[in-house]
């Protein structure tokens, strides 16, 4: 009976051995190219192995780990995306080394320091590059402008100084832009004019000054978000009637201009102009609009408050601390 158990179990746990063909075919299984496996492999040891990356182990297939993409006709990795990771230190340089990646994310990494990596201009297929909640600082820098087939760039949140690169207008197919939450000071380049294609742009919460450029009334912007900053002058050249302006928010400037001249797109939903110098009375244009959010006080208006549409939506707050204005919901017109 023993020897025939013995037998049995000795059978049984052949059974389970790889055999040679199947050994074959696991190792074709593999299907991280050599080259994006090495480059991975760096940028882990340049962010000193950190707990994020446990799925990156040694001599496994690197299309499997967590926080990358493998394409699955090349086997190639198109996107490394690392948020909200508890990791220390700089954009390693080996990110450069993953020519197929179109999608770049560092985010919500608060200890991530230093700033942009010049071996990103390497990456030739770069659509998204999101580097946002982090540390990051120093000048933006204009090599950024190398990446031509990005669509959308964001670099909020971070601590970059200096002026904004005139040459970032150069990206032919950038469609979003979020400079915003930085301490980036000058002008607004005269260049940002030159945008052929409808562009989101977020430039708020900097130290930026000075008078907008004219040109910016060449953009067709979905959405110009330039408040909290320092600016001064005109800003009336972006409203316009046959744009297809979602939101305009300029508040917190110091722009002067008269509002009653302006045009304002059919699609517009969310206005802030409050707190700068704006005078004039407000077109009743306004209310044709579909109107999501509107906030035009602490400013020098005058007249009627236009009624009707989705104006008398909103309460005194914003209209209040204007010069003159008058009508629902501030008191009436006298």
């Amino acid at each position: 009976m023993d020897t025939r158990i013995s037998f049995f179990l000795t059978l049984l746990l052949l059974c389970f051995l790889p055999t040679p063909s199947s050994s074959r075919s696991l190792a074709t299984t593999v299907r991280c190219n050599k080259n994006d496996y090495d480059a991975l492999m760096k940028i882990k040891a340049a962010l000193n192995n950190p707990y994020h990356l446990a799925s990156w182990v040694a001599n496994t297939d690197c299309c499997d780990w967590y926080d990358v993409e493998c394409d699955s006709s090349t086997n190639r990795i198109i996107s490394l995306t690392i948020f909200q990771a508890n990791i220390s230190g700089q954009i390693p340089d080996a990110v450069g080394d993953l020519p197929y990646l179109n999608t770049l994310v560092f985010r919500h990494i608060t200890n991530l320091t230093g700033t942009i990596p010049s071996t990103i201009t390497n990456l030739k297929l770069l659509s998204m590059v999101r580097l946002s909640y982090t540390n990051l600082s120093g000048a933006i820098p204009s090599f950024v402008s190398q990446l031509t087939n990005l669509d959308f760039l964001d670099l909020s949140f971070n601590q970059f100084s200096g002026s904004i690169p005139s040459s970032l207008s150069s990206l032919p197919k950038l469609t979003v832009l979020h400079l915003d939450r930085n301490s980036l000071t000058g002008a607004i380049p005269e260049t940002f004019g030159n945008f052929q294609q409808s562009l989101n742009l977020y430039l708020s919460h900097n130290q930026l000054s000075g008078e907008i450029p004219n040109s910016l009334g060449d953009v067709d912007f979905t959405t110009i978000d330039l408040s909290r900053n320092k600016l001064q002058g005109d800003a009336s050249m972006v409203f316009k009637a046959n744009g297809s302006t979602e939101t305009i928010d300029l508040s917190r400037n110091m722009f002067a201009f008269n509002l009653s001249n302006v045009e304002f797109a059919s699609n517009l939903q969310h206005l802030d102009i409050s707190h700068n110098k704006i005078y004039g009375s407000i077109p009743e244009t306004i209310t044709g609009l579909d109107l999501q959010y509107l906030n035009v006080s602490y400013n020098l208006l005058c007249g009627s408050i236009p009624q009707g549409g989705k104006v008398q939506n909103f309460d005194s707050y914003s209209f209040y601390h204007n010069k003159c204005l008058c009508g629902s919901p501030l008191a009436a017109c006298t």
